[in-house]
């Protein structure tokens, strides 16, 4: 479970967001390259123009440590989180080659901890508590040809902080290479390189795999290691998919207490398993219904810019259900 909550935090801001934001902007020149842009929005809503997002999760008890030692159990009554997106490329180069996008995310985070959690050097205290979390990135895409296929070559800027101050500053850079592309299957591959202190490892493999079977409407969707789907349409403008998801969640905290002091950040993993609907209103707008099991395989808090091992704070939950709602414009 430590290996995969290293991985994918190091990778939870930048990697598939940005990638597959990138893709979308430079797929422009030739029919392959568009559809291929097309099926990455279609997958990541929050890489659409716009996209906002509801998650209710249910009641869940957790058992936390501090230091290593043993702090506090206790139970979070109430778990919602509201997230909003934008996405724009603002310059296209005349050979649609290059291109630059902005981006824009914010999310409210709020937990209801009851009146059992009452420990003064506990990071959450009882009743109501409320985050903010800011990110803005600038994206630089290229596009060219490698062995006679399609290549992506992405550089991306990130500053993400909460309601009081600007915290961090990131970067990346990612090549990815459409190995196969035909009607039934696509296929990519590449690496992605993170420049930020706190990560653990500096180099990630990008892998994806989608397949559409024969004479069916269920295509499998496999992303390393972020999903594994199967999925069919369903009705006129319907989609249902099954399978499980890997997400990761993060905010910053203004600690202010006997053992903590000072800004914070909190990686959350969290392992959704259930079923998804997508709809298309309109040809430009979406909407999205998913439910399940939530399971989180580890929270933790570390200082702010410290690496991922150094965490503080470490906090275990039991497995929960959870749904959510979310409609997204495409502008594109």
């Amino acid at each position: 479970a430590s290996f995969f909550f290293f991985f994918f935090c190091m990778t939870k801001i930048i990697s598939l967001f940005t990638l597959c934001l990138s893709l979308q902007t430079i797929a422009q020149e030739k029919t392959s390259m568009k559809s291929f842009g097309k099926s990455v929005t279609d997958k990541f809503p929050t890489t659409r123009t716009f996209d906002v997002q509801y998650e209710q999760l249910g009641a869940t008890n957790f058992d936390s440590k501090l230091f290593g030692e043993p702090l506090e159990k206790g139970r979070i009554d109430n778990h919602n989180r509201l997230k909003f997106a934008f996405n724009m490329p603002f310059y296209v180069s005349n050979s649609k080659r290059f291109v630059l996008t902005s981006s824009l995310r914010y999310k409210y985070e709020s937990y209801d901890l009851g009146q059992n959690n009452n420990n003064s050097d506990a990071p959450f205290s009882s009743g109501k508590e409320e985050f903010h979390y800011l990110a803005t990135s600038l994206s630089a895409t290229y596009k060219a040809k490698l062995f006679n296929k399609p290549i992506i070559y992405n550089a991306t800027a990130t500053i993400d902080g909460n309601h009081e101050d600007v915290q961090r500053i990131k970067g990346a850079l990612s090549a990815t290479l459409v190995l196969k592309k035909t009607a039934n299957t696509t296929i990519t591959a590449g690496a992605l390189v993170v420049f930020d202190p706190s990560s653990i490892i500096p180099v990630t493999p990008i892998f994806t795999y989608n397949h559409k079977f024969d004479k069916s409407k269920w295509d499998f969707d496999f992303i390393l290691p972020q999903r594994l789907l199967f999925r069919r349409y369903l009705f006129e403008n319907g989609r249902i998919a099954f399978g499980t998801e890997l997400n990761s969640e993060n905010f910053y905290l203004n600690f202010n207490t006997s053992q903590l002091k000072g800004i914070h950040e909190l990686n959350q993993l969290e392992l959704k398993s259930g079923i998804t609907y997508e709809h298309h209103f309109t040809p430009k707008i979406i909407g999205l219904f998913k439910a399940g099991i939530n399971n989180v395989i580890r929270t933790r808090i570390t200082e702010k810019g410290d690496r991922s091992s150094k965490y503080i704070y470490d906090q275990k939950e039991e497995a929960q259900v959870y749904f959510r709602f979310g409609i997204s414009y495409n502008l594109f």
